[in-house]
């Protein structure tokens, strides 16, 4: 099947947000993964593209050394001006009369947790979607794709053109080996300015970590010794009980 996958730079979560470290998001990842798996014996190519600063050329590169084969790299240095609607947007004017059989992105991103803009570029693509994909396959036709709902998992099949928005909890995204560093260091990626841009409909004003919290309180003795002070604690304190 020929993919494109739509993948995001983003700060890394597991680091403070002052760092300014920015990696691949983690559900494009998964996305990337899911592509790779089903493309495993073929020859069909997987695109990828990505709206972001100029610097945002290393993330591309990241997912080019996964496996994938092209990159089309949306350039727009402000780009967290953005909103899902303005991304979608950008994303269905590129995409527009391409003849992928199935489009993916990650159900959401780490930055914005919105889940939006995968809906959204369907729509305005006119295709049939999935969202929240924790399994897929392809089929004849098009995709089979397991996704979990509020109450259980259902199965969907979507003939292509399609597009699916992919859980983290689809794959484990592999660790790109040193021949695909390499060769994703020589891939040419296609760049171009973004276009015009509506007004976003949302507005970020600023981001910053979570307040601090008290270190709990760590208490030493004999079982007999710590339930006496925890109820003293509790009384007196805590006023539980």
């Amino acid at each position: 099947m020929k993919f494109c996958v739509c993948i995001k730079q983003v700060p890394d979560v597991q680091a403070s947000v002052q760092t300014g470290r920015m990696v691949l998001n983690a559900y494009d990842a998964s996305a990337v993964e899911q592509a790779l798996v089903i493309n495993e014996n073929g020859t069909d190519e997987i695109d990828l593209i990505l709206i972001g600063p100029a610097s945002a050329t290393e993330t591309i590169r990241k997912a080019l050394a996964m496996g994938a084969s092209n990159a089309t790299h949306i350039v727009m240095e402000n780009v967290a001006d953005l909103d899902s609607s303005a991304i979608a947007h950008l994303l269905a004017e590129s995409l527009k009369g391409s003849n992928y059989d199935a489009i993916l992105t990650g159900k959401q991103s780490q930055d914005s947790d919105s889940g939006l803009a995968g809906g959204m570029l369907a729509e305005l693509l006119g295709i049939p979607y999935a969202t929240n994909a924790v399994g897929m396959e392809a089929t004849a036709d098009g995709l089979l794709v397991t996704r979990q709902g509020d109450t259980g998992q259902e199965m969907l099949v979507l003939k292509a053109p399609c597009l699916v928005t992919c859980s983290n909890d689809m794959n484990n995204p592999r660790i790109p080996s040193l021949k695909g560093i390499m060769g994703a260091k020589r891939t040419t990626i296609n760049t171009v300015q973004a276009g015009p841009v509506g007004t976003p409909k949302t507005k970020v004003e600023k981001t910053f970590p979570p307040a601090g919290r008290a270190p709990g309180l760590k208490m030493e003795g004999e079982p007999e010794e710590l339930v006496a002070q925890l109820i003293t604690k509790l009384q007196q304190e805590a006023g539980a009980i």
